[in-house]
């Protein structure tokens, strides 16, 4: 498993910038700013929790301007060994977010959340998220539902998750824990462990 230690901290922050991890633009349907976060693209095995709240604190928290804002988070494809980061990095994160910064965030939409996901914020969630964040929390099960909250047209969701919607379609059972959702991972080919970049596609960094 490749270490955070394997990149320089400028080198960690740039490939954070360049995966595009972490994006605002856009409003929801009540006029605030949406930041997006892409779950797949983040480097969980390469970046360090304080290089990655250096890296919110200096590029992201600044954008939003204190004032209200939602998140929505894309959680489709996701893989635990590769893009999450671990609980206690997710505390250790939460509880740095400026209180200015949290008392103006206002709705996370979690597009894709799969059974998974749902169970673990159901164990952990009020213990990760405590201060009231976790009841803001909504669940969206497919894109045509996001649209009811955040205006389509200001806001770049990645092809991958709209492969992923229409896959849902056909294959509801993934919605119930009772089919993978990640098929793709019997019988692939090996990756690199050494080289944290093969673990994403020259099209995500590009």
């Amino acid at each position: 498993m490749a270490s955070p230690l394997t990149l320089s901290q400028s080198e960690q922050e740039n490939l954070i910038e360049k995966l595009g991890v972490f994006k605002i633009k856009g409003r929801d349907k009540h006029g605030r700013k949406v930041l997006l976060i892409i779950g797949k693209l983040f480097p969980a095995r390469a970046v360090s929790t304080d290089v990655l709240k250096k890296y919110l604190e200096e590029k992201i928290y600044p954008k939003l301007e204190e004032k209200p804002f939602s998140v929505v988070y894309v959680h489709a494809d996701v893989q635990r060994s590769e893009n999450f980061p671990g609980i206690s990095t997710l505390r250790s994160i939460y509880d740095d977010i400026p209180t200015n910064v949290k008392s103006h965030l206002e709705s996370v939409y979690f597009l894709h959340p799969g059974l998974q996901a749902r169970l673990f914020l159901a164990t952990f969630g009020r213990f990760l998220f405590s201060g009231g964040l976790y009841s803001k929390l909504k669940f969206v099960t497919r894109l045509e539902f996001l649209w009811d909250h955040v205006r389509r047209n200001e806001i770049e969701i990645p092809e991958f998750a709209y492969d992923h919607d229409e896959e849902l379609e056909y294959r509801p059972m993934m919605d119930y824990g009772l089919e993978s959702d990640h098929p793709r991972v019997y019988g692939g080919p090996s990756m690199d462990n050494n080289n944290p970049l093969s673990l994403y596609s020259m099209r995500c960094i590009a």
